[in-house]
């Protein structure tokens, strides 16, 4: 019963922090211009901050139902559309990288307007791309599509 309740519990929390990254990262491609004030670039610092936490906190919670809790981890391990699946997340966090130096490295900015490098705009628009396609990786695997036998 306690271990029912701990992945149900993981479960809802994986899910609060993938729609906290979806919300952050909407935020961001919502925000981002050409050119941004100083203002701007400390508060794309911020919401980038919680883009972070947010995919660390998924991973996590992630690795404790793939490997401690729930459905053996053979069930996930074993499957190809899971493997994608981690494949496409990992696609997202490198993707992720650039954009968040670059929001580190003007998030104290006091100028009255910074260049967007255009190369940011569509590494964000590309994680946005991408994580349209995870849940319909997840839907699959969670159907058991993939799994042989």
């Amino acid at each position: 019963m306690i271990r029912c309740m701990g992945y149900e519990l993981l479960r809802l929390l994986h899910f609060a922090a993938i729609f906290a990254f979806t919300g952050a990262l909407f935020i961001e491609n919502m925000a981002i211009k050409p050119e941004i004030t100083g203002e701007d670039a400390r508060n794309l610092a911020k919401v980038d901050a919680v883009c972070g936490a947010s995919a660390v906190l998924v991973f996590l919670i992630g690795m404790a139902l793939w490997l401690w809790v729930g459905k053996p981890s053979e069930f996930y391990s074993s499957n190809p559309v899971f493997q994608l699946k981690l494949g496409l997340f990992a696609l997202l966090v490198l993707l992720a990288a650039y954009p968040t130096v670059f929001f580190a490295r003007h998030r104290q900015s006091n100028a009255s307007t910074i260049a967007v490098p255009g190369i940011i705009r569509v590494l964000l628009k590309a994680e946005v791309c991408v994580l349209i396609v995870i849940p319909v990786f997840a839907f699959l695997m969670a159907r058991g599509v993939g799994l042989s036998g």
